[in-house]
């Protein structure tokens, strides 16, 4: 894993253009050589013309999903240092994440140096607790945002398998997410 620390090339996969581009500017004033992407096929395609020593993909993109251009890139180059980023942080999908090879999943929004933390901690150290974990109304919110999806985003199936009325569902669904 000596190669990385010559090769300090970067793509960044992220459908959200003001974090993407902030992101990309972060990283170039820390060293990394910047390549950006604004979704699945574009991050798949640049991954393959020049598959970088690091990247930063977003679970969830426009058209699609991020594991697959993790699993692209891996492809192209193993010994690639992922980290995965999402809004829609569950066990489920950083048990993915990881089994697709990411390093590390972080929830968004992430800053700068969570994201250089992650890139460049020396494998199988161990991340630090966070500083302020998820309230519970979160942990509850994040899973039915994941049954909600998995259901397809049928509401009464999504009741039905939460064992909940399909009205105090609804009412869930159209607040903001809680912090």
């Amino acid at each position: 894993m000596n190669v990385q620390q010559e090769d300090k090339t970067l793509l960044i996969v992220e459908d959200d253009r003001p974090l993407r581009e902030r992101l990309a500017r972060a990283m170039e004033a820390r060293g990394f050589a910047v390549t950006i992407a604004e979704g699945v096929t574009d991050g798949k395609a640049r991954a393959k013309e020049a598959p970088p020593a690091y990247a930063v993909v977003d679970l969830k993109l426009e058209d699609g999903n991020g594991l697959d251009v993790l699993e692209t890139l891996h492809g192209v180059r193993p010994d690639s240092r992922v980290v995965v980023l999402t809004g829609f942080g569950n066990i489920a999908t950083a048990v993915a994440a990881v089994k697709y090879g990411a390093i590390d999943y972080l929830p968004k929004p992430a800053d700068a140096d969570d994201i250089m933390a992650a890139l460049m901690a020396a494998p199988g150290s161990k991340p630090k607790p966070p500083e302020n974990p998820m309230s519970a109304d979160r942990v509850r919110w994040e899973h039915i945002q994941r049954v909600y999806e998995l259901c397809g985003h049928n509401v009464s199936e999504t009741a039905r398998r939460l064992n909940m009325h399909r009205r105090t569902l609804q009412r869930i669904l159209a607040k903001r997410s809680p912090r």
